[in-house]
């Protein structure tokens, strides 16, 4: 087996796993079950607040300042991607680092929303149930694309992601990657 690092703490597996579920279980209750739906939203809410928070307090590789590159820096990873030559990163790579702060201003966006339609103000409002619907299905789609990024950086670096995020180890670094 080849030798590891710790890249992920466990603050933020826990955080991942967590929202994982709380969105899942929002998602699916939507409908059908609102006070259920209504409490994980609140879960998610508190969640993400919390990673705002450990994107600036946390260790290294949990902060913004690691991930967050400028959209120039993200658009050439992707265009590097296309081409089949994009390196491998420790943390986040620029895609991922641009799909984190996507999720969580998506995430923020259905979170006020969603508490808004609870207060007496917004509530039966069109426009505010709307925009809840419409960042729901968005995140959703941004889901998607963030397990698909998952599994093409997995096949293509030969490295289990999924695994990663659950003991909070990677392959170490090699020459060419980016620590």
């Amino acid at each position: 087996m080849a030798p590891t690092v710790k890249v992920w703490d466990p603050v933020v597996r826990i955080f991942h796993w967590c929202l994982v579920i709380s969105f899942a279980v929002a998602w699916l209750s939507g409908d059908e079950l609102k006070r259920l739906h209504i409490w994980a939203g609140y879960a998610a809410a508190a969640l993400v607040a919390f990673r705002i928070i450990w994107g600036l307090a946390g260790g290294h590789y949990a902060r913004f300042s690691q991930f967050v590159r400028a959209p120039a820096d993200v658009a050439g990873y992707i265009g590097d991607i296309v081409r089949g030559r994009e390196r491998r990163y420790l943390g986040h790579n620029p895609a991922g680092g641009a799909m984190i702060v996507a999720l969580i201003v998506g995430l923020v966006g259905v979170s006020v929303t969603g508490w808004m339609f609870t207060t007496d103000t917004f509530w039966g409002v069109a426009w505010v149930e709307d925009t809840h619907a419409i960042l729901a299905n968005m995140l959703l789609a941004l889901v998607g694309l963030h397990v698909a990024g998952v599994v093409l950086a997995s096949l293509r670096h030969h490295e289990n992601l999924i695994r990663a995020m659950v003991t909070g180890r990677k392959r170490r670094p090699t020459v060419g990657d980016v620590a």
